[in-house]
């Protein structure tokens, strides 16, 4: 809530999306702040004046850098102040997002956020990198991403699959993809690559996925489940050993664990981590190409995790596609920090697609 004398701000979240719903006072009449584009984060920005029709707000989208805008709440005009500066010349009318929906197999609607750069065709021949995390009831919200750039301008979709286990869509969404619901985050992924593949954005020979820490758990079940939709996977700090690391309560974020996964010394959820957990459930079939990072001093998802699952990846694979682990002898799980080692980082995890792309 961001309070006025003569207003009251609410944000909001709707089918997925953020808003801001402006109320006068007065008249308790309501109105939403219109957004041109179809997939964005909106949220109230630094309001410290009660005695102001202007509403300050934030405002970004996947083609749209960080800005700041006023808004006349009795006008409704709404006043650009400040947009970040993207060096190397970007334009935002260069570039596209579109919103989408892919069905669940349980009929689930599920938000796909998508950019692209204009020009590009829908024929099924172009790569398209999917992201998803789905976990802890945190948002994937479609900000601008500049290091996604570099992807678009080379012929890239990308797209966020905004899958059940975070909050998006309410609480609800969360709920019904925690604990003994977890796999319905796996299969929302899935079903939002079919969705993809099917209206022409990719195919399973140019569809990339990403995701870290519990992202990297979504992706380490998913790519057990079905290998042959993707032709390669980026798996950063991955969640992958749940069982083992779930039973060992020495591990100080362990316990704490239990609300989201559940305590395996109850047998109901030991069995089910134990048909989920990527590492579990490693089996002798053709995997896609695979990168798998890690950091030597990561205190949440230890190293030996996703070195002894890119072990039994590559024992039991049987394609001959590339299983690279990447240790970080330096860094922990936010992975590199600085100014430009961050960017040095992503730049070796994109390298690894456009190479596979042919780009």
């Amino acid at each position: 809530l961001t309070v006025f004398n003569n207003h009251l701000a609410t944000n909001e979240r709707h089918n997925g999306l953020s808003r801001l719903k402006i109320m006068e006072l007065s008249t308790m009449h309501t109105h939403i702040l219109v957004i041109d584009e179809p997939a964005y984060v909106v949220n109230a920005f630094q309001n410290h004046d009660l005695n102001t029709d202007d509403l300050r707000f934030f405002y970004s989208s996947l083609t749209t850098p960080p800005s700041v805008y006023n808004y006349n709440m009795v006008l409704k005009k709404k006043t650009l102040l400040k947009e970040k500066e993207i060096p190397g010349g970007y334009n935002s009318d260069n570039y596209s997002t579109e919103r989408l929906f892919a069905t669940a197999a349980d009929g689930t609607a599920i938000p796909i956020s998508l950019v692209y750069k204009k020009g590009i065709k829908r024929d099924g021949i172009n790569p398209l990198l999917l992201y998803g995390y789905g976990s802890y009831g945190y948002s994937i919200d479609p900000y601008f991403n500049i290091p996604v750039i570099s992807l678009l301008d080379r012929g890239f979709f990308y797209a966020i699959a905004h899958i059940r286990g975070g909050e998006e869509m309410g609480r609800a969404w969360y709920e019904d993809g925690k604990m003994l619901n977890k796999k319905k985050t796996f299969h929302d992924f899935i079903d939002c690559s079919e969705h993809l593949i099917k209206e022409g954005y990719s195919s399973s020979d140019r569809l990339f996925a990403m995701g870290g820490s519990a992202g990297g758990l979504l992706i380490g079940a998913v790519v057990n489940m079905r290998p042959e939709l993707y032709k390669a996977v980026i798996a950063a700090v991955p969640f992958v050993d749940v069982v083992t690391t779930m039973l060992d309560e020495t591990i100080p974020l362990t316990t704490g664990e239990y609300d989201e996964w559940g305590n395996p010394n109850n047998k109901t959820y030991y069995d089910y981590m134990l048909s989920y957990s990527p590492y579990d459930n490693v089996k002798e079939q053709a995997y896609p190409h695979m990168l798998i990072t890690t950091g030597f001093h990561d205190s949440q998802v230890q190293y030996w995790e996703p070195a002894k699952w890119t072990a039994k990846l590559r024992d039991m694979n049987k394609s001959d596609n590339y299983i690279l682990l990447h240790t970080n002898m330096d860094y922990g799980h936010g992975g590199a920090s600085g100014r430009f080692k961050r960017y040095e980082e992503r730049a070796m995890e994109y390298a690894f697609l456009l190479w596979l792309a042919g780009k």
